[in-house]
């Protein structure tokens, strides 16, 4: 048939799609599951590496951690389900994460957080990070999966639209992955899990558009989660896959049933049938629109080995679990849903997936804070110690022990560290080895400039490895931004994606998986942009690891910094300068790339030689903070520090407190001091002896001897542990 006579063809047996078919586009086609604003600007991200087994694409990605060992890992958003209702849409995010990493044939270990919520006298924001933080600690706990780091931040921007971002890690034998595929001619597609109901629906849909004045009635179309189901499933699921009949398994995440079945199916360039009228469902009377697209939690699809149908129900029966055949595995390309003896809908799956609509939005930026540095505002004081005392006392910097006290970070007694370093540590059971994990970001950089911004969050998250000894080995992302339709915000996205692209390429972190969330907005007020990194990276002799915890009293204190740089240049205090007078502009930290990675090398190789006692990152709060956490992380929080800064220009305030990047703080035995020389010389890194670990309270001397503070370690803690008493009451 000619091309022309094709085309006569399709118009001749072209019609309106029904209501159902209208659901189906509806969902596939939304920004929640097509990406369709983002997908041109993802691709700009390096995907590959020699440890990468899953990239993009699936579930969640695969990285190899040696000894026929992997790790699967991912990060979601689940933003607007948790403004309406905190508890369960939190809840229901930590679910979601976890069927993500565990649909790999991996089982899960590891949780963590990225929060973010609104002025914390906002009359809103104590009701909403206590439901978020509780259904966190209620779903993970419940399932007996720790909880284990993250981080937690307080910005009025986020007033009326917070981001509740979730990241689960889990291990997997490194040749036994399994991806959401529907392959094999006349294999039948399978149901198990809870039954559907009518919660949920419309979901994704609410996740692609913004708030209004209305935002609270969407309330019906947030999920209810059941923790205890989803530990049925998870150990049903892992125990199917070992006895090989699972073909490919993929979470009825967002559109559920819909975005499910036509990704597998896509993803094997199949077709589907399936029978709703064998969908277990709760509820009377259910539509094949609501049963298409309800979002009911703890449900699964999967594709199963034909003839083995009998050892699936088995299995599911044992664990107490609902299960149908609900479809098979088609070689036309098309999605045929039957119901009551008809076709409800019958689509082609490509237009489906691939096919949904690509676009590029016009790109303009904007400036979105001022550019003059608002440090010359603030008068200089003499004594910083009140100021010192202001930032512990912050909820942005103070000790987040009421969040984290509620989840159990212990279960499975994988857990190195506790929450509150700079990296999470479990081990390796079976191993010598860690896994080292982390969540960063920093929305006023983004703000500031995103390009700059994107690369200081990778960055970042690297270097709060290194600072555990971990060598860092791939990342995922959740990338929160507000309306793509504003050529604004889509210059901002651009522009972070570039700039995280670049890090990624100069420290070798591919990016294995991702979530973007746009429509961050409420009214028409975007949030700041917020990309977040989720990091993983391996230390191969768990006993070789550092805290940032200062250990003993004498120990040296130097600064590991870019060798052609100050050791603190001045400005850029920028957490200072919002603490103390609530304003910001100026511009991020200056960065370079190579000397990053210098530093982060010379970190783990001190680390790893066993010359490097304890390590911590500067970022916010800079110097000052980086030594006032040090000193509180040491043992029975009694050991302080003696510090003179070194020599440098512009305001001490400015140095003290000044967020410069590529900067660790180390402490060093005395006997050591040589070595670290040495191998600084060797790595081309800045090398600034600033003092020791001495005494009960943190001295800190300008570069003349002149006193600038000197805090006692008790009214360092009082501040510092007091810092969420308004959000928590506690």
């Amino acid at each position: 048939m000619s091309t022309a006579a094709q085309s006569r063809a399709t118009l001749e047996t072209a019609r309106a799609p029904n209501l159902t078919e209208l659901g189906v586009f509806s969902a596939m086609w939304n920004e929640h599951c097509s990406y369709k604003s983002s997908r041109i600007h993802l691709k700009k991200f390096p995907t590959k590496g020699p440890r990468v087994l899953q990239g993009p694409g699936e579930n969640a990605g695969v990285v190899d951690l040696g000894g026929g060992l992997a790790v699967a890992f991912k990060m979601e958003s689940h933003n607007h389900p948790s403004f309406i209702e905190p508890y369960q849409g939190a809840a229901t995010g930590v679910g979601g994460i976890l069927r993500d990493v565990f649909t790999m044939g991996a089982r899960p270990i590891a949780l963590l957080d990225s929060l973010r919520f609104g002025a914390v006298d906002h009359d809103r924001t104590p009701w909403l990070a206590g439901g978020v933080v509780s259904g966190i600690a209620g779903y993970g706990n419940c399932i007996g999966v720790p909880t284990v780091g993250g981080e937690t931040y307080f910005h009025p921007c986020y007033n009326e639209n917070i981001l509740v971002n979730v990241m689960c890690a889990g291990t997997l034998r490194a040749d036994a992955i399994f991806r959401g595929t529907a392959s094999g001619l006349g294999n039948p597609v399978i149901y198990v899990g809870a039954a559907t109901g009518r919660d949920g629906i419309h979901g994704a849909s609410m996740a692609s558009a913004g708030f209004d004045e209305k935002a609270l009635e969407k309330r019906p179309t947030v999920q209810v989660g059941d923790p205890f189901r989803e530990k049925l499933l998870l150990e049903a699921c892992l125990e199917l896959m070992k006895k090989g009949a699972v073909i490919g398994i993929q979470d009825m995440g967002a559109a559920g049933l819909t975005s499910s079945s036509a990704e597998m199916a896509g993803r094997a360039g199949t077709g589907l049938i399936l029978r709703l009228d064998a969908v277990p469902r709760r509820e009377e009377e259910m539509t094949p629109y609501e049963l298409m697209l309800s979002e009911s939690q703890e449900r699964m699809l999967l594709v199963a080995q034909r003839g083995r149908e009998g050892e699936v129900r088995e299995i599911f029966a044992r664990w107490d679990l609902p299960m149908a055949v609900v479809g098979e595995v088609t070689g036309d390309g098309r999605l045929r849903v039957e119901s009551e003896g008809g076709i409800v809908a019958d689509l082609p799956v490509r237009a489906l997936t691939d096919d949904a609509p690509l676009y590029e939005r016009p790109l303009r930026p904007e400036r979105g804070l001022p550019s003059a540095d608002p440090i010359g505002t603030l008068p200089e004081e003499k004594d910083l110690g009140p100021s010192l005392l202001a930032l512990a006392a912050h909820p942005n910097q103070g000790l987040k022990k009421p969040i984290w006290r509620q989840y159990d970070h212990m279960v499975r007694t994988n857990t190195l560290t506790p929450p509150g370093g700079d990296a999470a540590l479990l081990r390796l059971k079976g191993t010598a080895k860690a896994l080292a994990l982390t969540t960063d970001g920093n929305a006023r950089y983004c703000m500031l400039d995103p390009y700059a911004g994107g690369m200081l969050a990778v960055a970042e998250a690297a270097r709060n490895l290194s600072c555990t000894g971990a060598l860092p080995l791939a990342m995922t992302n959740c990338l929160n931004f507000g309306n793509p339709e504003r050529p604004a915000v889509m210059a901002q996205f651009a522009a972070a994606i570039e700039g995280m692209a670049e890090a990624c390429r100069a420290l070798n972190v591919p990016v294995v998986s991702g979530n973007v969330s746009f429509y961050n907005e409420t009214q028409g007020v975007d949030i700041y942009p917020t990309p977040v990194v989720g990091m993983v990276g391996l230390l191969e002799e768990a006993g070789r690891r550092a805290g940032h915890g200062l250990q003993r009293e004498g120990d040296l204190l130097f600064l590991l910094h870019p060798a052609r740089e100050a050791p603190l240049p001045p400005g850029g205090a920028h957490e200072y300068v919002w603490v103390r007078c609530g304003q910001e502009g100026g511009q991020p930290p200056a960065i370079s790339l190579v000397a990053e990675a210098a530093v982060q090398a010379l970190c783990r190789e001190g680390i790893l030689g066993g010359f490097i006692r304890s390590a911590h990152d500067l970022s916010e709060g800079g110097l000052g903070m980086a030594l006032a956490e040090s000193c509180l992380a040491s043992p029975a929080s009694r050991l302080g520090a003696r510090v003179r800064l070194p020599e440098g220009s512009g305001r001490a305030d400015g140095r003290l407190f000044g967020e410069s990047a590529s900067r660790i703080l180390v402490s060093v035995p005395p006997a050591s001091e040589g070595r670290l020389r040495e191998a600084a010389e060797r790595a081309g890194v800045g090398l600034a002896a600033i003092g020791a670990a001495a005494g009960s309270a943190l001295r800190v001397d300008a570069p003349d001897g002149f006193p600038l503070l000197d805090v006692e370690l008790s009214a360092l803690q009082a501040a510092w542990c007091g810092a969420l008493d308004e959000v928590f009451g506690t």
